[in-house]
Protein backbone atom coordinates (compact mmCIF):
# COMPACT_ATOMS: atom_id res chain seq x y z
CA UNK A 1 0.00 0.00 0.00
CA UNK A 2 1.46 3.58 -0.85
CA UNK A 3 1.70 6.00 1.35
CA UNK A 4 -1.07 9.19 1.08
CA UNK A 5 1.82 11.55 2.04
CA UNK A 6 5.34 12.15 2.33
CA UNK A 7 7.75 14.63 3.45
CA UNK A 8 9.33 17.17 1.10
CA UNK A 9 10.82 20.49 1.16
CA UNK A 10 7.96 23.13 -0.37
CA UNK A 11 9.13 26.44 -1.41
CA UNK A 12 7.11 29.54 -2.68
CA UNK A 13 8.69 31.27 -5.42
CA UNK A 14 8.77 34.88 -6.18
CA UNK A 15 8.97 37.18 -10.02
CA UNK A 16 7.85 33.40 -11.67
CA UNK A 17 4.71 33.42 -13.85
CA UNK A 18 2.23 30.83 -13.40
CA UNK A 19 2.45 29.60 -16.79
CA UNK A 20 4.91 26.44 -17.49
CA UNK A 21 6.70 28.65 -20.48
CA UNK A 22 7.21 31.30 -17.29
CA UNK A 23 8.42 28.40 -15.32
CA UNK A 24 11.14 26.90 -17.78
CA UNK A 25 12.49 30.07 -18.32
CA UNK A 26 13.12 31.45 -14.85
CA UNK A 27 14.67 27.75 -14.58
CA UNK A 28 16.95 28.17 -17.09
CA UNK A 29 16.59 26.22 -20.11
CA UNK A 30 20.75 26.79 -20.94
CA UNK A 31 21.01 25.25 -17.30
CA UNK A 32 18.68 22.38 -18.04
CA UNK A 33 20.39 21.82 -21.54
CA UNK A 34 23.91 21.34 -19.69
CA UNK A 35 22.29 18.83 -17.54
CA UNK A 36 20.88 17.27 -20.28
CA UNK A 37 17.43 17.29 -18.42
CA UNK A 38 14.26 15.65 -19.04
CA UNK A 39 11.44 18.35 -19.24
CA UNK A 40 7.90 17.95 -19.28
CA UNK A 41 4.67 20.02 -19.32
CA UNK A 42 2.19 17.93 -16.42
CA UNK A 43 -0.17 20.59 -16.32
CA UNK A 44 -3.22 18.56 -17.65
CA UNK A 45 -2.62 15.79 -15.35
CA UNK A 46 -1.78 18.27 -12.16
CA UNK A 47 -4.81 19.50 -12.76
CA UNK A 48 -3.06 23.24 -12.54
CA UNK A 49 -0.19 24.82 -14.41
CA UNK A 50 2.93 22.85 -13.86
CA UNK A 51 5.90 21.65 -14.91
CA UNK A 52 8.20 18.50 -13.81
CA UNK A 53 12.26 18.16 -14.69
CA UNK A 54 14.53 15.32 -14.03
CA UNK A 55 18.39 14.45 -14.94
CA UNK A 56 20.94 12.46 -13.59
CA UNK A 57 25.37 13.18 -13.82
CA UNK A 58 26.81 10.34 -13.96
CA UNK A 59 30.78 10.45 -13.28
CA UNK A 60 33.00 7.09 -14.01
CA UNK A 61 34.57 7.44 -10.45
CA UNK A 62 33.33 8.34 -6.96
CA UNK A 63 34.90 11.40 -5.48
CA UNK A 64 36.54 9.21 -3.25
CA UNK A 65 38.34 6.75 -5.57
CA UNK A 66 42.00 8.05 -5.66
CA UNK A 67 41.84 8.60 -2.05
CA UNK A 68 40.82 4.93 -1.43
CA UNK A 69 43.35 3.73 -4.27
CA UNK A 70 46.37 5.38 -2.72
CA UNK A 71 45.91 3.62 0.36
CA UNK A 72 44.52 0.05 -0.51
CA UNK A 73 46.24 -0.20 -4.03
CA UNK A 74 43.28 -2.21 -4.98
CA UNK A 75 41.24 -0.91 -8.45
CA UNK A 76 38.76 -3.31 -7.61
CA UNK A 77 37.38 -1.23 -4.86
CA UNK A 78 36.75 1.94 -7.57
CA UNK A 79 33.04 2.64 -8.56
CA UNK A 80 31.28 5.18 -10.16
CA UNK A 81 28.84 7.04 -9.05
CA UNK A 82 25.35 9.02 -10.05
CA UNK A 83 23.85 12.51 -8.58
CA UNK A 84 20.14 12.36 -10.04
CA UNK A 85 17.24 14.74 -9.16
CA UNK A 86 13.70 16.03 -9.59
CA UNK A 87 11.91 19.19 -9.57
CA UNK A 88 7.75 19.78 -9.76
CA UNK A 89 6.64 23.30 -9.94
CA UNK A 90 3.36 23.89 -9.66
CA UNK A 91 1.42 27.00 -9.51
CA UNK A 92 -1.51 27.11 -7.45
CA UNK A 93 -3.59 30.40 -6.46
CA UNK A 94 -1.22 32.08 -9.16
CA UNK A 95 1.08 31.46 -6.45
CA UNK A 96 4.34 29.38 -7.41
CA UNK A 97 5.77 26.82 -5.79
CA UNK A 98 8.34 23.95 -6.29
CA UNK A 99 9.01 20.61 -4.48
CA UNK A 100 12.47 18.73 -4.85
CA UNK A 101 13.50 15.12 -5.45
CA UNK A 102 17.06 14.28 -4.42
CA UNK A 103 19.49 16.99 -5.53
CA UNK A 104 17.00 18.34 -7.65
CA UNK A 105 16.07 21.58 -5.70
CA UNK A 106 19.55 22.83 -7.24
CA UNK A 107 18.26 23.33 -10.24
CA UNK A 108 16.24 26.15 -7.86
CA UNK A 109 18.31 29.41 -8.29
CA UNK A 110 18.62 31.09 -5.08
CA UNK A 111 17.23 34.29 -6.04
CA UNK A 112 13.76 32.64 -6.84
CA UNK A 113 13.09 31.43 -3.25
CA UNK A 114 10.79 33.60 -1.02
CA UNK A 115 13.43 33.51 1.99
CA UNK A 116 11.14 33.71 4.61
CA UNK A 117 8.15 31.20 3.70
CA UNK A 118 9.11 27.95 5.25
CA UNK A 119 9.67 30.22 8.94
CA UNK A 120 6.69 32.16 8.27
CA UNK A 121 4.23 28.91 8.87
CA UNK A 122 6.54 27.77 11.68
CA UNK A 123 5.92 30.56 13.90
CA UNK A 124 2.39 30.29 13.02
CA UNK A 125 2.15 26.28 13.19
CA UNK A 126 4.31 24.96 15.69
CA UNK A 127 3.98 24.36 19.43
CA UNK A 128 6.09 27.15 21.29
CA UNK A 129 6.41 24.47 24.09
CA UNK A 130 7.56 21.72 21.47
CA UNK A 131 10.27 23.27 19.41
CA UNK A 132 12.97 20.65 18.09
CA UNK A 133 15.46 22.45 16.30
CA UNK A 134 16.93 26.13 15.32
CA UNK A 135 19.12 27.56 13.45
CA UNK A 136 20.05 31.41 14.39
CA UNK A 137 22.55 34.03 12.82
CA UNK A 138 24.54 35.51 14.88
CA UNK A 139 24.04 39.46 14.12
CA UNK A 140 27.35 40.96 14.47
CA UNK A 141 29.32 37.82 13.98
CA UNK A 142 29.94 35.42 10.93
CA UNK A 143 28.38 32.22 13.21
CA UNK A 144 25.30 30.32 12.78
CA UNK A 145 24.22 28.36 15.67
CA UNK A 146 22.02 25.43 15.60
CA UNK A 147 19.77 23.07 18.43
CA UNK A 148 18.64 20.03 18.26
CA UNK A 149 16.37 18.33 20.71
CA UNK A 150 14.19 15.15 19.63
CA UNK A 151 11.65 15.35 21.99
CA UNK A 152 11.32 19.29 22.41
CA UNK A 153 11.67 22.07 24.38
CA UNK A 154 10.02 25.33 24.95
CA UNK A 155 11.42 28.36 24.01
CA UNK A 156 12.66 29.92 27.07
CA UNK A 157 14.53 26.50 27.77
CA UNK A 158 16.15 26.73 23.95
CA UNK A 159 17.42 30.87 24.82
CA UNK A 160 16.09 31.73 21.64
CA UNK A 161 15.20 35.03 22.65
CA UNK A 162 18.93 35.73 23.05
CA UNK A 163 20.22 39.12 21.84
CA UNK A 164 21.55 39.46 18.53
CA UNK A 165 20.07 35.85 17.32
CA UNK A 166 17.84 36.35 14.26
CA UNK A 167 16.19 33.04 14.06
CA UNK A 168 16.75 31.67 9.85
CA UNK A 169 15.41 28.01 10.74
CA UNK A 170 12.71 26.40 13.17
CA UNK A 171 11.32 22.85 13.51
CA UNK A 172 8.86 21.36 15.99
CA UNK A 173 5.62 19.96 16.80
CA UNK A 174 2.39 21.27 14.76
CA UNK A 175 -0.83 22.98 16.63
CA UNK A 176 -3.78 20.97 14.79
CA UNK A 177 -3.63 21.40 11.42
CA UNK A 178 -5.62 20.28 8.54
CA UNK A 179 -3.11 18.51 6.56
CA UNK A 180 -3.42 14.91 4.60
CA UNK A 181 -0.40 13.39 6.72
CA UNK A 182 -2.65 14.62 9.96
CA UNK A 183 -4.57 11.64 10.40
CA UNK A 184 -2.43 9.04 10.25
CA UNK A 185 0.10 10.63 12.77
CA UNK A 186 -0.05 8.81 16.29
CA UNK A 187 -1.84 11.33 18.53
CA UNK A 188 -2.02 13.85 15.16
CA UNK A 189 1.10 14.89 15.88
CA UNK A 190 3.02 16.24 13.09
CA UNK A 191 6.71 18.00 12.65
CA UNK A 192 7.65 20.50 10.19
CA UNK A 193 10.73 22.67 9.90
CA UNK A 194 10.57 26.04 8.18
CA UNK A 195 13.26 28.27 7.23
CA UNK A 196 13.28 29.48 3.01
CA UNK A 197 11.72 26.09 2.47
CA UNK A 198 9.51 24.44 4.50
CA UNK A 199 10.14 20.95 4.96
CA UNK A 200 6.79 18.98 5.73
CA UNK A 201 4.81 15.85 5.30
CA UNK A 202 2.66 16.48 2.13
CA UNK A 203 0.20 14.33 0.14
CA UNK A 204 1.58 11.90 -2.93
CA UNK A 205 -1.28 12.64 -5.36
CA UNK A 206 -2.13 15.93 -7.72
CA UNK A 207 -5.39 16.52 -5.28
CA UNK A 208 -3.89 15.61 -1.75
CA UNK A 209 -0.46 17.66 -2.49
CA UNK A 210 -2.90 21.04 -3.56
CA UNK A 211 -4.89 20.45 -1.04
CA UNK A 212 -2.24 20.91 1.61
CA UNK A 213 -0.50 24.08 -0.09
CA UNK A 214 -3.65 25.54 0.06
CA UNK A 215 -3.78 24.56 3.63
CA UNK A 216 -0.18 25.88 4.20
CA UNK A 217 -1.35 29.24 2.23
CA UNK A 218 -4.04 29.89 4.38
CA UNK A 219 -2.13 29.54 7.67
CA UNK A 220 0.50 31.81 5.90
CA UNK A 221 -1.59 34.94 5.48
CA UNK A 222 -4.40 34.41 7.71
CA UNK A 223 -2.84 33.06 11.18
CA UNK A 224 -1.11 35.69 13.46
CA UNK A 225 2.36 34.24 14.45
CA UNK A 226 1.85 32.55 18.60
CA UNK A 227 2.65 35.48 21.19
CA UNK A 228 5.80 32.97 22.51
CA UNK A 229 6.90 32.90 18.99
CA UNK A 230 6.16 36.26 17.52
CA UNK A 231 10.01 37.38 18.41
CA UNK A 232 11.49 35.96 15.53
CA UNK A 233 9.99 38.53 13.63
CA UNK A 234 11.23 41.54 16.15
CA UNK A 235 13.65 42.89 13.47
CA UNK A 236 11.29 44.01 10.45
CA UNK A 237 11.96 43.70 6.27
CA UNK A 238 12.33 47.14 4.61
CA UNK A 239 9.84 47.63 2.42
CA UNK A 240 10.03 51.94 1.05
CA UNK A 241 11.41 51.64 -2.17
CA UNK A 242 12.88 55.62 -0.85
CA UNK A 243 14.84 54.01 2.48
CA UNK A 244 15.88 51.35 0.80
CA UNK A 245 17.60 53.61 -2.04
CA UNK A 246 18.76 55.75 1.45
CA UNK A 247 20.48 52.63 2.99
CA UNK A 248 21.69 51.55 -0.42
CA UNK A 249 23.12 55.00 -0.33
CA UNK A 250 24.79 54.84 2.74
CA UNK A 251 26.15 51.29 2.24
CA UNK A 252 27.69 51.96 -1.52
CA UNK A 253 29.32 55.22 0.06
CA UNK A 254 30.98 52.89 2.99
CA UNK A 255 31.84 50.95 0.31
CA UNK A 256 34.19 53.45 -0.85
CA UNK A 257 35.74 53.98 1.86
CA UNK A 258 38.61 52.32 4.28
CA UNK A 259 37.18 50.06 5.80
CA UNK A 260 35.43 50.59 9.26
CA UNK A 261 34.40 47.75 10.88
CA UNK A 262 30.75 48.42 9.94
CA UNK A 263 31.15 45.82 7.28
CA UNK A 264 31.73 42.62 8.51
CA UNK A 265 31.87 38.79 6.66
CA UNK A 266 28.70 36.69 6.78
CA UNK A 267 27.24 33.43 5.73
CA UNK A 268 24.20 33.14 3.99
CA UNK A 269 21.53 30.46 5.36
CA UNK A 270 21.47 29.12 2.20
CA UNK A 271 24.65 28.04 1.84
CA UNK A 272 25.50 26.91 5.69
CA UNK A 273 24.98 23.49 4.75
CA UNK A 274 27.24 23.60 1.70
CA UNK A 275 30.20 25.76 3.62
CA UNK A 276 31.88 23.18 5.64
CA UNK A 277 31.74 20.67 2.80
CA UNK A 278 33.63 23.40 0.46
CA UNK A 279 37.22 23.44 -0.28
CA UNK A 280 37.01 26.37 -2.32
CA UNK A 281 34.93 28.99 -3.74
CA UNK A 282 34.77 31.85 -6.84
CA UNK A 283 34.38 35.43 -6.01
CA UNK A 284 33.35 37.81 -8.86
CA UNK A 285 32.55 41.20 -8.70
CA UNK A 286 32.40 43.95 -11.16
CA UNK A 287 34.06 43.12 -14.61
CA UNK A 288 37.03 41.25 -13.63
CA UNK A 289 36.84 37.29 -13.95
CA UNK A 290 35.92 34.74 -11.08
CA UNK A 291 38.62 35.14 -8.32
CA UNK A 292 39.27 31.52 -7.33
CA UNK A 293 40.78 30.92 -3.15
CA UNK A 294 40.55 28.66 -0.32
CA UNK A 295 38.11 30.34 1.30
CA UNK A 296 35.92 33.58 1.17
CA UNK A 297 37.84 36.68 1.89
CA UNK A 298 35.99 40.26 2.80
CA UNK A 299 39.00 42.02 2.04
CA UNK A 300 39.10 40.78 -1.24
CA UNK A 301 35.02 41.81 -1.95
CA UNK A 302 35.91 45.05 -0.03
CA UNK A 303 39.10 45.96 -2.35
CA UNK A 304 37.28 45.19 -5.55
CA UNK A 305 34.28 47.44 -4.34
CA UNK A 306 36.22 50.11 -3.39
CA UNK A 307 37.38 50.58 -6.94
CA UNK A 308 34.10 50.49 -8.37
CA UNK A 309 32.37 53.97 -9.49
CA UNK A 310 30.59 55.27 -6.43
CA UNK A 311 26.74 55.10 -6.72
CA UNK A 312 27.32 51.34 -9.00
CA UNK A 313 29.19 49.62 -5.43
CA UNK A 314 25.80 48.26 -4.35
CA UNK A 315 24.74 46.89 -7.42
CA UNK A 316 27.74 45.28 -8.11
CA UNK A 317 27.48 43.45 -4.87
CA UNK A 318 24.26 42.29 -5.82
CA UNK A 319 25.23 41.07 -9.57
CA UNK A 320 28.62 40.02 -8.08
CA UNK A 321 28.82 36.01 -6.76
CA UNK A 322 30.60 33.84 -3.96
CA UNK A 323 29.98 30.02 -5.09
CA UNK A 324 31.58 26.96 -3.20
CA UNK A 325 32.85 24.18 -4.46
CA UNK A 326 34.20 20.96 -3.20
CA UNK A 327 37.59 19.88 -4.67
CA UNK A 328 37.05 16.43 -6.00
CA UNK A 329 41.02 15.61 -6.48
CA UNK A 330 42.76 15.39 -3.22
CA UNK A 331 46.26 15.78 -4.72
CA UNK A 332 46.88 18.35 -7.67
CA UNK A 333 50.06 18.29 -10.06
CA UNK A 334 50.58 19.97 -13.24
CA UNK A 335 48.56 17.81 -15.21
CA UNK A 336 45.69 17.72 -12.92
CA UNK A 337 44.88 21.43 -12.31
CA UNK A 338 42.12 22.31 -9.68
CA UNK A 339 39.89 24.01 -11.89
CA UNK A 340 39.17 20.83 -13.74
CA UNK A 341 38.38 18.63 -10.24
CA UNK A 342 35.92 20.83 -8.76
CA UNK A 343 32.54 20.40 -8.26
CA UNK A 344 29.89 23.36 -7.86
CA UNK A 345 27.59 23.14 -4.92
CA UNK A 346 26.00 26.55 -4.49
CA UNK A 347 26.23 30.12 -5.57
CA UNK A 348 24.97 33.42 -3.75
CA UNK A 349 24.90 36.89 -4.64
CA UNK A 350 28.11 38.41 -2.73
CA UNK A 351 25.53 40.71 -1.09
CA UNK A 352 24.49 38.13 0.96
CA UNK A 353 27.65 37.65 2.39
CA UNK A 354 28.12 41.03 4.40
CA UNK A 355 26.17 42.06 7.09
CA UNK A 356 26.52 46.23 7.79
CA UNK A 357 24.21 48.21 10.29
CA UNK A 358 23.48 51.73 9.94
CA UNK A 359 21.37 54.61 11.87
CA UNK A 360 19.11 56.72 9.86
CA UNK A 361 17.61 59.62 12.17
CA UNK A 362 16.99 57.45 15.43
CA UNK A 363 15.96 54.41 13.54
CA UNK A 364 18.67 51.55 12.87
CA UNK A 365 18.92 48.77 9.94
CA UNK A 366 21.22 46.27 9.39
CA UNK A 367 21.72 44.42 6.26
CA UNK A 368 21.38 40.46 6.68
CA UNK A 369 21.45 37.62 3.88
CA UNK A 370 21.31 40.60 1.32
CA UNK A 371 18.22 42.65 2.80
CA UNK A 372 17.27 45.65 4.94
CA UNK A 373 15.98 45.55 8.23
CA UNK A 374 14.43 47.39 10.96
CA UNK A 375 16.09 46.07 14.33
CA UNK A 376 12.40 46.51 16.51
CA UNK A 377 12.31 49.46 19.24
CA UNK A 378 11.79 46.17 21.77
CA UNK A 379 14.99 44.13 20.29
CA UNK A 380 17.13 47.95 20.52
CA UNK A 381 15.45 47.95 24.35
CA UNK A 382 16.55 44.66 25.42
CA UNK A 383 20.34 45.29 24.24
CA UNK A 384 20.61 48.36 25.93
CA UNK A 385 18.63 47.30 29.46
CA UNK A 386 21.62 44.42 29.09
CA UNK A 387 24.57 47.45 28.68
CA UNK A 388 23.49 50.02 31.13
CA UNK A 389 24.61 48.41 33.78
CA UNK A 390 27.61 47.62 32.64
CA UNK A 391 29.01 51.17 32.41
CA UNK A 392 29.34 52.31 36.22
CA UNK A 393 29.86 55.47 37.06
CA UNK A 394 32.15 54.41 39.90
CA UNK A 395 34.38 51.86 37.90
CA UNK A 396 35.99 49.30 40.36
CA UNK A 397 39.46 49.02 38.34
CA UNK A 398 41.79 52.51 39.53
CA UNK A 399 42.92 52.28 36.05
CA UNK A 400 46.41 54.27 34.54
CA UNK A 401 45.67 57.59 32.25
CA UNK A 402 47.24 55.97 29.10
CA UNK A 403 50.37 58.30 27.79
CA UNK A 404 50.78 60.21 24.93
CA UNK A 405 54.03 60.23 22.68
CA UNK A 406 55.24 61.80 19.96
CA UNK A 407 54.72 60.16 16.54
CA UNK A 408 54.85 60.68 12.96
CA UNK A 409 51.72 61.47 11.47
CA UNK A 410 50.79 60.46 7.58
CA UNK A 411 52.15 63.70 6.42
CA UNK A 412 55.13 63.41 8.30
CA UNK A 413 54.18 65.83 11.11
CA UNK A 414 55.32 65.39 14.67
CA UNK A 415 51.70 65.11 16.94
CA UNK A 416 50.86 63.81 20.05
CA UNK A 417 49.50 60.44 20.26
CA UNK A 418 48.75 57.27 22.74
CA UNK A 419 51.38 55.12 22.74
CA UNK A 420 51.20 51.29 21.51
CA UNK A 421 48.25 49.32 23.72
CA UNK A 422 51.89 46.82 24.67
CA UNK A 423 53.44 49.85 26.31
CA UNK A 424 50.46 50.63 27.95
CA UNK A 425 49.70 47.36 29.31
CA UNK A 426 53.05 47.43 30.72
CA UNK A 427 53.14 50.81 32.32
CA UNK A 428 49.90 49.98 34.21
CA UNK A 429 51.06 47.20 35.15
CA UNK A 430 54.13 48.54 36.81
CA UNK A 431 52.05 51.37 38.36
CA UNK A 432 49.28 49.50 39.85
CA UNK A 433 50.23 46.95 42.87
CA UNK A 434 49.57 43.26 42.24
CA UNK A 435 48.99 43.79 38.58
CA UNK A 436 50.40 41.21 36.55
CA UNK A 437 51.50 42.08 32.57
CA UNK A 438 50.00 39.96 30.73
CA UNK A 439 49.92 41.24 26.78
CA UNK A 440 50.95 38.27 24.63
CA UNK A 441 51.31 35.87 27.24
CA UNK A 442 49.84 33.18 25.09
CA UNK A 443 47.85 29.69 26.48
CA UNK A 444 47.87 27.02 24.09
CA UNK A 445 44.58 26.52 22.15
CA UNK A 446 43.67 23.00 23.24
CA UNK A 447 41.35 22.91 20.09
CA UNK A 448 43.90 23.85 17.62
CA UNK A 449 47.71 23.24 17.99
CA UNK A 450 48.87 25.67 15.53
CA UNK A 451 47.75 28.48 17.54
CA UNK A 452 47.55 29.61 21.08
CA UNK A 453 45.25 32.21 23.00
CA UNK A 454 45.32 35.30 25.08
CA UNK A 455 43.39 34.86 28.11
CA UNK A 456 44.07 38.82 29.63
CA UNK A 457 45.75 41.92 28.90
CA UNK A 458 46.29 42.59 32.58
CA UNK A 459 45.76 40.55 35.89
CA UNK A 460 44.93 42.66 38.97
CA UNK A 461 45.03 42.32 42.59
CA UNK A 462 42.02 40.86 43.15
CA UNK A 463 41.90 38.27 40.21
CA UNK A 464 39.79 40.29 37.77
CA UNK A 465 40.79 39.46 34.33
CA UNK A 466 41.60 42.62 32.02
CA UNK A 467 41.15 43.13 28.47
CA UNK A 468 42.31 46.50 27.09
CA UNK A 469 41.75 48.28 23.53
CA UNK A 470 42.27 51.37 21.63
CA UNK A 471 39.23 51.35 19.13
CA UNK A 472 38.64 53.54 16.75
CA UNK A 473 35.96 51.78 15.07
CA UNK A 474 33.63 48.36 15.44
CA UNK A 475 36.00 45.85 14.71
CA UNK A 476 38.71 45.42 17.05
CA UNK A 477 35.72 45.72 19.83
CA UNK A 478 33.37 42.92 18.64
CA UNK A 479 37.13 41.03 18.82
CA UNK A 480 37.82 42.40 21.94
CA UNK A 481 34.20 40.98 23.18
CA UNK A 482 34.40 37.36 21.63
CA UNK A 483 37.81 36.84 22.65
CA UNK A 484 36.83 37.45 26.30
CA UNK A 485 33.79 34.98 25.66
CA UNK A 486 36.26 32.22 24.70
CA UNK A 487 39.14 33.38 27.37
CA UNK A 488 36.48 32.61 30.24
CA UNK A 489 35.12 29.28 28.55
CA UNK A 490 38.34 27.96 27.94
CA UNK A 491 39.51 28.65 31.71
CA UNK A 492 35.84 27.16 32.83
CA UNK A 493 36.27 23.72 30.87
CA UNK A 494 39.68 22.76 30.09
CA UNK A 495 42.05 22.10 33.20
CA UNK A 496 45.29 22.29 30.79
CA UNK A 497 44.35 26.16 30.05
CA UNK A 498 43.78 26.68 33.76
CA UNK A 499 47.17 25.01 34.90
CA UNK A 500 48.96 26.94 32.56
CA UNK A 501 47.09 30.57 33.32
CA UNK A 502 48.23 29.84 36.83
CA UNK A 503 51.79 29.09 35.43
CA UNK A 504 52.23 32.10 33.10
CA UNK A 505 50.65 34.51 36.29
CA UNK A 506 53.67 32.56 38.06
CA UNK A 507 55.90 33.46 35.92
CA UNK A 508 55.01 37.47 35.00
CA UNK A 509 54.86 38.64 38.10
CA UNK A 510 57.40 40.24 40.01
CA UNK A 511 57.65 39.42 42.83
CA UNK A 512 56.29 36.08 42.05
CA UNK A 513 52.92 35.57 42.68
CA UNK A 514 50.30 32.58 42.85
CA UNK A 515 46.90 31.73 42.48
CA UNK A 516 45.32 27.98 42.13
CA UNK A 517 46.07 25.72 39.34
CA UNK A 518 41.76 25.39 39.11
CA UNK A 519 41.47 28.99 39.33
CA UNK A 520 38.33 30.37 37.38
CA UNK A 521 37.50 33.90 37.06
CA UNK A 522 34.91 35.65 38.77
CA UNK A 523 34.97 39.23 37.12
CA UNK A 524 36.07 40.62 33.31
CA UNK A 525 36.95 44.69 32.91
CA UNK A 526 37.05 45.96 29.56
CA UNK A 527 39.33 48.97 29.33
CA UNK A 528 38.80 50.85 26.40
CA UNK A 529 40.24 53.90 24.97
CA UNK A 530 38.33 55.62 22.12
CA UNK A 531 39.73 58.46 19.72
CA UNK A 532 40.48 61.56 21.60
CA UNK A 533 39.94 60.08 25.04
CA UNK A 534 35.50 60.24 24.22
CA UNK A 535 33.74 59.38 27.62
CA UNK A 536 33.03 56.22 26.83
CA UNK A 537 29.23 54.79 27.13
CA UNK A 538 26.96 52.25 25.39
CA UNK A 539 26.08 55.00 22.75
CA UNK A 540 29.97 55.26 22.08
CA UNK A 541 29.61 51.21 20.65
CA UNK A 542 28.73 50.23 16.59
CA UNK A 543 25.47 48.04 17.02
CA UNK A 544 27.48 44.98 16.05
CA UNK A 545 30.08 46.09 19.23
CA UNK A 546 26.97 46.40 21.39
CA UNK A 547 25.30 43.53 20.44
CA UNK A 548 28.02 41.34 20.70
CA UNK A 549 28.81 43.04 24.32
CA UNK A 550 25.31 42.20 25.42
CA UNK A 551 25.98 38.30 24.29
CA UNK A 552 29.12 38.30 26.08
CA UNK A 553 27.72 39.79 28.97
CA UNK A 554 25.03 37.08 29.03
CA UNK A 555 27.10 34.13 28.25
CA UNK A 556 29.62 35.38 30.97
CA UNK A 557 26.46 36.23 34.01
CA UNK A 558 25.45 32.42 33.11
CA UNK A 559 28.97 31.18 34.76
CA UNK A 560 28.94 33.76 37.23
CA UNK A 561 31.74 35.93 36.26
CA UNK A 562 30.35 39.77 35.67
CA UNK A 563 31.48 41.77 33.46
CA UNK A 564 32.47 45.81 33.02
CA UNK A 565 33.29 48.08 31.08
CA UNK A 566 35.68 51.11 31.83
CA UNK A 567 37.04 53.92 29.83
CA UNK A 568 40.35 54.83 30.09
CA UNK A 569 41.45 58.87 29.90
CA UNK A 570 44.80 59.53 28.16
CA UNK A 571 47.12 62.14 29.28
CA UNK A 572 45.88 66.18 28.09
CA UNK A 573 48.83 67.92 26.45
CA UNK A 574 47.66 70.87 24.24
CA UNK A 575 49.72 69.56 21.39
CA UNK A 576 47.57 66.61 20.92
CA UNK A 577 44.57 68.89 19.78
CA UNK A 578 47.02 69.85 16.55
CA UNK A 579 46.57 66.36 15.94
CA UNK A 580 43.36 66.45 13.97
CA UNK A 581 44.29 70.00 12.11
CA UNK A 582 47.68 68.41 11.24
Amino acid sequence: MSSTASKRTLYRLTRVGATPESMLEALGVGALDTLDAVVRNVSDHMGVPALAVSFAVAKEEAAWGKDVLRLAAESDLLQSEQRTGALLVLAVDDVVYAIGFDQGYRLLPAQLKDAHFGLSFGIRAINPRQVRDFTASVLGQARIDSSLIHAGASVPALGLRDHGRIIRHLGGYLDEVDLTAGSGTRNGAMTAEGGIGLRIKLGTTPATLIKDIRAIAAICEHVVPHPDLAFVEHITAVKDPSLIDALDAELDATLGRPADGRIIAAVPFSQSTDLPRSTACTIKIGSCPPHLRDEFSLDYVLERARVIQAGARVTALRQGTVELFRDTLSARTALAPRTASLEALSKETAMKWIEATFSLSSRTFCLLDGEWYELGAGYLRNVNETLAPLFPDAPSVDLPRWPLAEKLNRKGMRVMRPVDEGDYNKLAAQARRGWVCLDKKNVHNPFRASNSVEICDLFTEDDALVLVKPAHSSSPLSHLFSQARVSVELLFENAAVRAEFARSVQVNSDPARSIPEDFTPRRVVFAILLKDGAKLTPDSLFPFSAITLAQTAKALAARGVTVEVIGVESESAPSAMLDEAA
